[in-house]
């Protein structure tokens, strides 16, 4: 099972479809949209391929709702399309089925009737080639600079690969982008030649453009700002492309900041957000998790990476799981020593150091090899309340 889609504007009927969800389709990636884009907006929400399955809530907003089926069945002829609604209105339930859906749900949402709708429609695992086939798209966004994203990216993409993956690294950085630094990489080509041209764009011509380096393809940023560098917007082509050649995309990102990299993140299956436990970037990272919230990236998309963790000396991770309302996924330790020798031998930290061990297991984690762990919530006070207020 692919993507499946749930839009409305009600956070409660949101979080009773995730359930319904996890029981009915555990295999399938849920993305909640909060509310109803227009036609124009909605190639930018649902991002590459066309999704498996898209719930929509009628009762919060009928005209726009009703609106919404009719474009998401212009946007996928063929997409399974369930109207969600409040009670047996055979009414409404015409109006839903003439503009386009394919089935409908009642409230109270249950597994079983969920289950019954997709049997109608003839939804299976693995039935649509599409977006099952597609690459996974990790975006990797540092909460403030010097927070090693960047680093991180390097070496994420190196675990990756080890697992027997077809890896890209992509640096979208186009104002300080450092992995041809880290990398020690001079490039040909950079992401901006890709987007000149995207319309034209083919296996070969992809194979100019990116560099191999120890079984990773990278794309690399400019080296020097470009003209017209600050003027792109809009990233989806580079990734788009790239999906369809690539079993896993490491995208780094310059910051969560503006629409360049705002497109990064619709695009993108999971955002590893990359902080310190030092305060003034758990700051940086509250203020770039409401940014991304309030530009309609959600938060389920988000997954919190505490860098240079050091417990002893600064705030733990179920302290900083409670001031940001968001578990933490994983901590990665200082290591300056190892770090230090990597940048040197334009190489990724060796995977059996401790560091390297635990890029090891992030990777294992977010391609599923690895069980993830519920992260305990604690109070949290003190200097905390000078930057973090309760939501």
């Amino acid at each position: 099972m692919g993507r499946v889609f749930c839009f409305s504007p009600n956070r409660a009927i949101l979080e009773e479809l995730a359930s319904v969800l996890s029981r009915c389709l555990p295999e399938a990636t849920a993305c909640d949209v909060h509310g109803y884009p227009s036609r124009d907006e909605l190639p930018r929400e649902l991002g590459a391929g066309a999704p498996e399955l898209c719930l929509v809530d009628v009762v919060s907003d009928r005209p726009r709702s009703l609106a919404l089926i009719e474009a998401l069945r212009a946007y996928d002829p063929e997409g399974g399309i369930i109207a969600l609604l409040a009670a047996d209105d055979p009414d409404l339930i015409l109006k839903c089925l003439r503009v386009g859906a394919s089935e409908f749900l009642l409230h109270p949402f249950e597994a079983e009737h969920l289950k019954r709708a997709l049997e109608k429609l003839k939804i299976q695992p693995g039935d649509r080639t599409g977006p099952s086939k597609l690459a996974k798209v990790i975006c990797v966004m540092p909460a403030k600079g010097a927070c090693g994203a960047s680093t991180l990216a390097c070496n994420l993409a190196h675990r990756l690969k080890n697992a027997g993956n077809r890896v890209l690294l992509a640096d979208l950085d186009p104002l300080a982008g450092s992995i041809s630094f880290l990398l020690k990489i001079s490039p040909s080509y950079t992401f901006l030649d890709v987007l000149s041209r995207a319309e034209s764009l083919d296996a070969d011509l992809w194979r100019g453009m990116v560099t191999s380096r120890a079984g990773i393809d990278v794309l690399l940023a400019p080296e020097l700002l470009a003209h017209g560098v600050s003027e792109s917007r809009d990233a989806t082509p580079i990734i788009e492309f790239a999906r369809r050649i690539y079993d896993i995309v490491v995208v780094d990102a310059g910051s969560a900041y503006g629409e360049w990299n705002l497109s990064q993140a619709r695009t993108a299956d999971e955002v590893l957000l990359v902080t310190t436990n030092e305060l003034p970037a758990l700051h940086g990272a509250q203020r770039s998790l409401s940014y991304l919230e309030a530009n309609r990236i959600p938060k389920w998309k988000v997954r919190v990476i505490v860098n240079r963790y050091d417990k002893s000396i600064s705030l733990s991770k179920e302290v900083i799981s409670s001031a940001l309302h968001i578990d933490v996924l994983h901590t990665i330790p200082s290591d300056y020593d190892a770090v230090q020798k990597a940048l040197l031998d334009g190489k990724p930290v060796a995977p059996n150091s401790p560091l390297g061990r635990m890029f090891g297991q992030l990777a294992d984690r977010l391609t599923g090899r690895e069980k993830e762990t519920q992260t305990r919530s604690a109070p949290f006070g003190g200097l905390l309340s000078l930057f973090f207020r309760p939501s």
